[in-house]
């Protein structure tokens, strides 16, 4: 067992508990803490949402999760699964590799060169092998980030705001591919967001953080595909945003909306 900087202690979560956090405290000066006594369940297979006001410490608890906090002041204990991946805004692909050798990029063994293949073709990149970074769209080069991501068979999956960048209904194309890959490989996910749209499409449940607690922890129960038409979805977003302080104006901004035939066209 390893301990992580700031006094932090990651093992093996429980059966059944891919993250088990407690009284988990973390502070960047001596002004004050991000992160004030947090306590955090997530289920192995469980899809969460985070959200949260900017500085509320929804990247500090990602990070603190993925062992990527430095330099910093804290306690309590983190368990985690031994494989956890991450995936960022930013695709972080290395321009000077081709995308396959991406994907791969630190795996070992045999059969690492087809884990790979299979992996793009899962997110609908199979042909693009050979391509270069900077010849792949912003969306296509989210799905390889995913792809690199998801073939190392992650028991914890991390996404720290990772469409944020992208049109919108290049989101709604990446939010149907992330769901499907999640029900096919079953990680946990903690997702971090700004979109409540996106947490509630997304997610099984949504915490939302508040001064480096946990203010409010709601599981998303809404029948069949999850559409803002739906009477539901809206109170649920009506909740969440009153959670932020935000007043519901009882539709989604315009940029976070596609016409229904773009959303079904997106799905198939």
């Amino acid at each position: 067992m390893a301990t992580h900087p700031g006094g932090l202690t990651p093992s093996s979560a429980p059966d059944g508990t891919a993250v088990r956090v407690r009284d988990l405290t973390r502070s960047f000066s001596e002004a004050g803490g991000v992160l004030d006594g947090l306590d955090l369940d997530i289920a192995q297979g469980e899809f969460v949402a985070l959200i949260g006001r900017s500085g509320s410490g929804k990247s500090t608890l990602l990070r603190a999760l993925a062992g990527l906090d430095r330099d910093v002041s804290g306690a309590g204990t983190v368990d985690v699964p031994d494989s956890v991946s991450v995936v960022f805004q930013d695709s972080r692909l290395l321009p000077w590799k081709r995308v396959l050798d991406n994907v791969t990029f630190g795996l070992r063994g045999k059969g690492a060169t087809e884990r790979g293949r299979t992996a793009l073709a899962e997110v609908g990149l199979e042909g693009r092998e050979r391509a270069w970074p900077h010849e792949l769209s912003g969306g296509e080069q989210q799905r390889a980030a995913l792809a690199r991501s998801l073939v190392r068979e992650p028991r914890l999956l991390l996404a720290d705001e990772p469409f944020g960048a992208l049109d919108a209904l290049t989101r709604i194309r990446m939010h149907v591919l992330l769901r499907r890959l999640c029900e096919a490989h079953r990680p946990a996910v903690l997702l971090v967001t700004h979109d409540v749209d996106e947490a509630i499409v997304l997610a099984d449940r949504v915490i939302v953080l508040d001064d480096g607690v946990v203010a409010s922890d709601i599981r998303v129960e809404l029948a069949g595909r999850r559409s803002q038409a739906d009477p539901e979805f809206a109170a649920l977003r009506a909740r969440l945003l009153a959670q932020l302080g935000v007043e519901d104006d009882h539709e989604a901004p315009v940029s976070r909306r596609a016409p229904s035939h773009l959303d079904r066209r997106a799905a198939s």
